[in-house]
């Protein structure tokens, strides 16, 4: 098979189960991607320990074949990929153990942008959700730099949420349960062109050639919760697809905000139930958003305030990032990267922590300095 890089980095991501905490542990103990398929099954059980049939030569040589057949498909589509150890690659998915290691994207969006919010409900949204959805947003484009709103291209609040963008001149996001070779749902395609001719992007972390189902809508949440600082549910009934983004937005340490509603209101239920049980805090316009995530003017590009740590403690690896950064004043993760000698993942994921705690601070281009 004549393969590249890129062919090995779309095998290795479609690997099942494959993650950011298994690909860690798998290329800590193996050069490369590219290894990871020349290596026999013998040597790989004998590296890694594991007895997983990922390791046989049959399946590998499939996902080899598959990767190829999406590689013919991409050269002929706008459609690109980022890897999670690229420069591009969403920081945020980092700090989400099961997030995918590979997007497939369409479009020229900054999934690192400043700020970035996350919009989902119900499908059948009211005139309610409708109007906080565009209210939310036009407030949000007036005070809030760097914005970018993430959603699932879906019925209802989703693209609800797209198209207040589009009117507001947001760029956003939109996470596919499916391969980028067809829009779902058809209705939604044009929407979908424009807000990737309008400065945004349609992603996903499924190939062209899987088939879509049901579970595909509760995967593709996790990304859609994990790509943004924070998640609103608009509207939503007492079980629902926003209810599940909601709990995985709180597995990943991010704020969850719900929009209140009448008792009697049945697409209100879900939000009333989040507030009701602290799962999410009371959000009526953007001012209530802006305050708890002290996005506030005046304080333009700022995260929650930090209590800056007295004699902060760092990891062997946080110690050797910090010392490069004093040293170097501002310095591209990449050239961070290469002077450390270090995988890229585990310098953003160190990074990503660092930044938390007010030790580092991270600036537009992927530049980073102390904070």
């Amino acid at each position: 098979m004549n393969c590249d890089e890129l062919t090995y980095r779309i095998a290795f991501a479609s690997i099942r189960g494959m993650g950011i905490d298994l690909a860690g542990k798998i290329l800590d103990v193996i050069p490369s991607e590219r290894d990871f398929f020349m290596m026999s099954e013998e040597e790989l059980r004998a590296v890694t320990g594991g007895k997983s049939k990922v390791y046989g030569r049959s399946y590998r040589n499939e996902r080899l074949e598959r990767a190829l057949r999406e590689q013919e498909f991409m050269s002929h589509t706008n459609v690109g990929t980022t890897y999670y150890t690229d420069s591009d690659f969403p920081a945020r998915l980092l700090n989400a153990p099961d997030a995918p290691i590979m997007l497939y994207k369409c479009g020229d969006c900054d999934l690192n942008s400043q700020h970035v919010v996350s919009i989902v409900g119900t499908r059948k949204a009211t005139a309610y959700g409708s109007r906080f959805c565009d209210s939310l947003v036009a407030e949000l484009a007036q005070r809030v730099p760097g914005l970018v709103v993430v959603s699932g291209l879906a019925y209802g609040i989703d693209i609800c949420a797209h198209r207040a963008c589009l009117r507001h001149n947001v760029p956003t996001v939109a996470v596919q349960a499916r391969g980028l070779n067809k829009i779902y749902p058809a209705e939604h395609r044009n929407d979908a062109i424009e807000i990737v001719e309008r400065g945004g992007m349609i992603v996903t972390d499924y190939q062209s050639q899987d088939e879509i189902h049901r579970g595909n809508f509760v995967a593709r949440n996790r990304i859609i919760a994990a790509l943004a600082d924070c998640t609103v549910v608009a509207e939503s009934a007492g079980k629902g697809g926003a209810l599940i983004t909601a709990n995985l937005a709180q597995s990943y340490n991010r704020d969850v905000f719900a929009l209140p509603g009448r008792t009697s209101d049945p697409y209100s239920t879900g939000c009333n139930k989040l507030i009701r049980n602290n799962q999410a805090s009371l959000i009526t316009c953007a001012d209530d958003l802006i305050e708890a995530m002290r996005w506030g003017d005046g304080t333009a590009g700022s995260k929650k305030p930090r209590e800056l740590e007295l004699f902060p403690q760092f990891t062997p690896e946080e110690q050797a990032i910090v010392d490069a950064i004093s040293k170097a004043g501002d310095i591209h993760i990449n050239a961070l990267t290469a002077q450390l000698g270090m995988p890229v993942y585990k310098v953003m994921s160190a990074l990503v922590e660092l930044d938390c705690r007010g030790i580092v601070l991270s600036k537009p281009g992927c530049i980073y300095s102390m904070a």
